[in-house]
């Protein structure tokens, strides 16, 4: 575990961080993949992140979101990304974008765009992944228990140049 980690899922964990987190984490994450057109993501020093591009569901304009994943072992083509919105009540808007069009994201993955699938998981496979994603986040067991809604988790596969 890199130096400092198990301070950032401590402070992570709090109800301070969830309420300011989604303002600052982002716009720096934008801001510098920009800047280093698409080779640096700063949250991606504490664990691995890519950048979603989706239509969004209502407007169809494109949005553009910085995220950590979890990438799959074994692969480069394959991530799982956790719906936690940083522990608020609400699911992130990135989810509904997914959901409205499974076939219409594109992540940036250490500086390389692919196409992707997007699957939200669910049942015994959900199950699964989700006790694979708190070994590798702790607080997104403390997320789950600060809110009521069910933590989406999706799948995203690369796809090529056709949808599966």
């Amino acid at each position: 575990m890199a130096p400092g980690v198990r301070l950032v899922q401590k402070v992570s964990s709090t109800r301070a961080f969830a309420k300011v987190a989604p303002h600052v984490v982002p716009a720096m994450d934008r801001a510098v993949h920009r800047l280093t057109r698409g080779k640096v993501l700063l949250s991606s020093r504490m664990l691995p992140g890519l950048i979603l591009t989706v239509p969004g569901a209502r407007s169809g304009q494109l949005r553009t979101t910085p995220l950590a994943c979890m990438p799959e072992k074994g692969t480069e083509q394959s991530w799982i990304l956790v719906g936690s919105n940083f522990g608020r009540t609400g699911h992130p808007a990135w989810t509904a974008n997914l959901l409205a069009g499974p076939d219409k994201a594109v992540v940036n993955w250490q500086g390389r765009d692919v196409p992707v699938h997007a699957t939200l998981l669910a049942g015994e496979e959900r199950e699964e992944v989700w006790r694979a994603a708190l070994k590798f986040w702790p607080p997104y067991a403390t997320y789950q228990a600060r809110v009521e809604r069910e933590i989406r988790l999706f799948r995203l596969r690369e796809r090529g140049d056709a949808a599966p």
